[in-house]
């Protein structure tokens, strides 16, 4: 029979709120963090284009657990749309497909603003992750083919005017999940007459976190290395990475960086939070249910958070008094 295989890395666990600088994917910053903490598992809440900036929340060890409540989360977006041209991929990346010399004025971009508003259809860009018949859009469409994507219902709780130019607008919004900020600058220009394309995007928020949770990729090597390394490079190449993960390398101290995290509780805050002792989260830890004591404690919750001594044991599902856990978190 065959062995597993040790795992590599530290059993580090938590988010590291990374403001992914441009020109770096998401996974190639998966990859960065998860070899400046030596981390067994990382992964991210949501992918964020190389060509934007901004908040990526990246999970480690036990947090990846959490990710889809993260994914679930309102985001916040300030971007600016370049009016006169269409283009393939809805910003600067992709050629010209129209052009038109008409501008908006800004009184014509705010009255607009309501019909992007609240729940409404919208069709993903054409080069974007979305599947059809098994394969990525943006697949499709790099081989010349137009790919016929349905709209679907996506909810914006607020589009609001920054600033405007003759040839730009800078937007703020609060989106939901699945929601395209390419495919609001295509179709505001559509709208419009005059197109209109991304030329600048940059991710503020992913609830429950806020800018004051930022990490940089030079606040990370500086807390890895005890010093700034001038010639780091910050788009590591995966390969290169992986490479280094890999490698031998004599005991460090991780507690500089390791204090940059965000505890992975945080990602539940969403949750109802049942407080439980240390006898029932053993119970709990094990796959047991325990009865929820306590005069303010739920008797129905489809899902809660259950924490000891404030660290996360599980979330479940309370039912008539009783804590059910569905996914247990290590002690």
């Amino acid at each position: 029979m065959a062995r597993r295989g040790k795992k590599k890395g530290r059993p580090i666990s938590g988010w590291l709120i990374l403001d992914k600088p441009v020109g770096m994917g998401s996974t190639e910053a998966v990859s960065k963090i998860k070899w400046l903490f030596q981390a067994e598992k990382a992964g991210h809440a949501g992918t964020l284009d190389p060509l934007a900036s901004g908040m990526l929340p990246i999970a480690l060890g036990e947090a990846t657990k959490t990710v889809p409540y993260v994914q679930d989360g309102a985001k916040i977006y300030r971007f600016t749309v370049a009016w006169g041209q269409e283009r393939s991929t809805d910003d600067l990346e992709g050629p010209v497909t129209k052009q038109s010399d008409l501008r908006p004025s800004e009184a014509e971009v705010k009255a607009l603003l309501p019909k992007y508003t609240g729940v409404i259809m919208q069709t993903p860009p054409q080069f974007s992750a979305i599947k059809i018949a098994g394969e990525r859009a943006y697949d499709l469409a790099r081989d010349g083919a137009t790919v016929d994507i349905p709209p679907r219902e996506i909810e914006i709780g607020r589009l609001e005017v920054v600033e405007h130019s003759a040839d730009h607008t800078v937007f703020e919004v609060e989106c939901g999940k699945g929601t395209y900020v390419r495919s609001l600058a295509r179709d505001m220009g559509r709208d419009m007459g005059c197109f209109g394309h991304i030329s600048e995007l940059r991710r503020v928020e992913v609830e429950p976190f806020t800018p004051e949770d930022f990490v940089t990729i030079a606040e990370l090597e500086a807390a890895r290395f005890g010093v700034q390394d001038e010639d780091s490079s910050v788009a590591t190449d995966v390969a290169d990475t992986t490479e280094a993960t890999d490698a031998v390398e004599a005991p460090i101290d991780f507690n500089a960086i390791d204090a940059l995290l965000v505890d992975t509780s945080a990602a539940l805050d969403c949750l109802p939070q049942i407080a439980i002792s240390d006898d029932a989260a053993t119970k709990i830890r094990l796959g047991n249910p325990v009865i929820i004591r306590g005069r303010d404690a739920p008797v129905e919750a489809e899902e809660a958070c259950a924490t000891a001594r404030g660290k996360l044991v599980a979330i479940g599902a309370i039912e008539q008094g009783m804590f059910k856990p569905k996914r247990v978190f290590a002690g």
